[in-house]
């Protein structure tokens, strides 16, 4: 990973530990409590693999099995959950998606002219990358490579996935200085479609590699970010989960944080039974709550 990658990583995740924590106790109770049994589950006798498994705050290292590997690109990862969990586990640092190092490297390119190194003007650079996005196939090589030389049998992952987008926006935003995004919210912005597409298409490659092996997949995802100043519960299930939201008070707003997909039906087509879903708000700040959703799936026998 490139330097700057290397440190916005690292600004994510501290600036995601020094929230205020003092609401999270039923989401860190459920997220636990669901990947605590998958790792029970886990046959001791293969590796099993823990992606975003971060500073272990929401992984029960304890419950693991002693060939568990943790993967997370934050160089910090690795120490947090040893200080958390007094265990040194053995870790990949590599990004998940394959592609932000692409993406990182093409929007540079966008904002700086290669000949002079003098940088374009905001609407030009954001012209130029919403053009260049498409051609960017985002590869997670380096996960295809672990999962085909040491044959998990059980697959965590930990709050990852609806990650993507987010750490791509701050490495765009990096990159410009500023956020590019159209300020008008009525106003199609091209710019914000192109990584949105990006962001799609890494989570369809991420997946993809996951249900090429045979494993146990447990799952945890922000499914969806949800602004309000009111009262938001979750109504009956839904498969589409806008339609569980029910509020109260003020009009909210809710994003998509796996840019549209459904994941459950991906895991389906590749020959993944989903045996077990919930889902459960996380109030992450004070009027901002993410849906998160909790899957497991594996082959039939």
């Amino acid at each position: 990973m490139s330097k700057p990658l290397s440190r916005l990583l690292r600004r994510e995740q501290f600036a995601f530990l020094a929230r205020d924590r003092s609401a999270w106790g039923e989401h860190l109770d459920r997220v636990r409590t669901f990947l605590g049994e998958g790792l029970q589950a886990a046959d001791p006798s293969r590796p099993v693999l823990i992606l975003g498994a971060g500073s272990g705050l929401e992984i029960p290292w304890a419950l693991a099995p002693p060939a568990t590997t943790g993967w997370d690109a934050d160089p910090w990862s690795r120490l947090w959950t040893a200080w958390r969990h007094h265990r040194w586990a053995p870790w990949v640092f590599e990004d998940l998606t394959g592609g932000l190092a692409g993406l990182e490297a093409t929007t540079r390119r966008a904002v700086m002219e290669p000949w002079s190194r003098r940088h374009r003007d905001r609407d030009t650079a954001a012209r130029r990358l919403a053009g260049l996005l498409p051609s960017l196939q985002p590869d997670p090589a380096s996960l295809r490579t672990w999962i085909r030389a040491q044959q998990p049998g059980t697959i965590l992952v930990a709050n990852v996935m609806g990650q993507f987008g987010m750490v791509a926006s701050r490495l765009v935003e990096n990159a410009f200085g500023a956020p590019p995004w159209d300020p008008d919210p009525d106003r199609s912005d091209p710019l914000a479609e192109a990584l949105e597409a990006w962001t799609a298409r890494a989570i369809r490659a991420f997946l993809k590699v996951l249900c090429e092996t045979g494993a146990d997949l447990w799952l945890v995802h922000d499914w969806a970010v949800v602004f309000s100043g009111g009262k938001v519960d979750l109504g009956p299930w839904d498969e589409a989960w806008f339609r569980q939201l029910v509020s109260e008070g003020p009009p909210m707003e809710a994003s998509d944080a796996l840019a549209g997909l459904d994941v459950p039906g991906l895991l389906a087509g590749s020959g993944h039974h989903v045996i077990r879903r919930e889902r459960w708000f996380w109030p992450v700040a004070t009027g901002q709550r993410h849906l998160v959703e909790a899957l497991m799936a594996r082959r039939p026998d």
